[in-house]
């Protein structure tokens, strides 16, 4: 998905921004970045984070950067930040982005007979397209509307100048942007867990839309917010750090409550719960807490050299250092009847690995409980998952096998998303019986919503019903 971070200071803020990107390195995989505007010059570094961490690749750079304006991003796909020269001034930008229309986009952009810099093997740089929109208007901020206006998908950012700093929020709201304040100046992120180690207390959030400009001596709205949000609930299943809060909702305290909802609804005993770690340890206490059981680890991470599954571009890597990083504990399987608890079923292919190895291990019984509904549809506002094609997802392959074909139409596709239907349940048996489990269950989206405590018409529940819109 990515994450972006950005400080205005009466001090030197180079650690600061280091630090403060670090915090956003669980939600990108490919690529980090920093620049700094030293008083003279905009001072920029991007270095791959595909096979190591931020600080390791970054700590040597940071005698080359002094000044008191920063911005930082951790980008799952792009190369960031960008600096440009314009009209308007020279400025470095970063994005949190997916642009759906990037095809048509940039046929306009061709048509206008604009050049871009920073394509490779004919693809277009997203953050250098959403520089080129705004560069059509006569100010950073009526471009930055303008820039919004045309992309379809989701986009917030934060544009550096010489002089300070703009925040935009995606038009929805569908990424988060927080605004935080210390005695040096102020600091803007798309994780809260940024703030506290940092020295920097929350003060607001930006809304969908809203265009912030921020200096160390303070920051002014230069755009209102906009009155529809689409926040993606998938940020507090699991994108978010459990110590970030988004709309004013702690993540680890919506995980405690999905956890809570399952078990309600749940008719089995087992000798005691699991999280998948780590993102499924949250969700998995707040089941264990609701039915009164023992929670255990049958497995514990490795995470000295294994960071992150998902880290290798390989899906085939990914799946192999998915498995090197889960060691099972063999005392805690044998004859057990153990319920896991998930953020959620993306292809199944890890969890398929690890429900054999468990019964390899002689546990008796092996299920599974989901934190959210099903995944069915693809996500076309973040860049949600590694999935190449839609029928990667698991639902929907399960979908395609009962119906006979790729895309049913949008009635047999709302009868799946709902639960307790015949389709919705026969949809759930096959994919229980592809992965070996002996029972699976799913979070109601009723229960999703009351858990994370927001009125759904203002939360994003694309991948799970179709529901949600531009």
């Amino acid at each position: 998905m990515g994450g972006i971070f950005g400080t205005v200071s009466r001090s030197d803020c180079v650690r600061t921004l280091f630090y403060g990107i670090d915090y956003h390195f669980h939600l990108g995989t490919k690529r980090g970045g920093m620049a700094v505007w030293n008083g003279r010059q905009f001072v920029r570094t991007i270095h791959s984070i595909e096979s190591d961490y931020f600080r390791s690749k970054f700590e040597p750079d940071l005698d080359k950067f002094s000044g008191h304006l920063g911005i930082g991003v951790i980008s799952d796909n792009d190369s960031q930040p960008l600096v440009i020269g314009s009209h308007l001034g020279n400025f470095a930008i970063v994005t949190v982005a997916r642009i759906t229309n990037m095809a048509a986009l940039t046929e306009q952009a061709y048509d206008r007979r604009q050049p871009f810099s920073e394509s490779t093997s004919g693809a277009v740089n997203p953050t250098e397209l959403v520089a080129t929109l705004i560069c059509q208007a006569d100010s950073f901020e009526d471009g930055i509307r303008m820039a919004q206006e045309q992309i379809d998908g989701s986009c917030s950012l934060l544009l550096l100048t010489r002089n300070g700093v703009y925040a935009a929020r995606d038009r929805r709201g569908r990424t988060p942007l927080i605004i935080g304040r210390n005695t040096d100046g102020f600091a803007v992120a798309s994780e809260s867990c940024a703030f506290p180690n940092l020295g920097f207390e929350t003060c607001r959030e930006i809304g969908p839309g809203e265009i912030v400009f921020m200096t160390p001596d303070g920051f002014e709205q230069r755009r209102p917010p906009l009155d529809a949000t689409q926040v993606c609930s998938f940020l507090w299943v699991y994108y978010g750090y459990p110590a970030s809060s988004y709309e004013g909702i702690n993540v680890e305290a919506v995980r405690y409550r999905c956890g809570g909802a399952l078990a309600r609804r749940d008719d089995i005993t087992p000798d005691y719960v699991a999280g998948i770690p780590d993102s499924g340890i949250g969700h998995a206490l707040g089941y264990a807490h609701g039915k009164q059981i023992p929670y255990k680890r049958p497995y514990v991470k490795y995470t000295p050299t294994w960071p992150r599954s998902f880290m290798p571009q390989n899906q085939q890597m990914r799946d192999l250092v998915a498995n090197m990083k889960l060691i099972p504990l063999t005392s805690l399987i044998a004859g057990q009847r153990i319920l896991f608890c998930d953020d959620s079923i993306v292809r199944g292919t890890q969890l398929k690995d690890n429900v054999e190895d468990l019964f390899a291990g002689g546990a008796a019984e092996v299920h599974m409980r989901i934190a959210c509904p099903t995944l069915i549809h693809p996500c076309d506002f973040l860049a949600f998952s590694t999935s190449r094609s839609t029928l990667d997802l698991a639902g929907r392959r399960a979908i395609t096998e009962l119906e006979g074909v790729e895309e049913p139409d949008a009635e047999v596709m709302q009868e799946y998303a709902t639960a307790g239907t015949p389709r919705h349940q026969a949809m759930v048996e096959k994919i229980r019986r592809r992965l070996h489990l002996t029972t699976l269950k799913y979070q109601t989206m009723d229960d999703l919503v009351e858990a994370i405590g927001r009125p759904k018409e203002k939360l994003c529940t694309h991948c799970w019903d179709g529901s949600s819109y531009f």
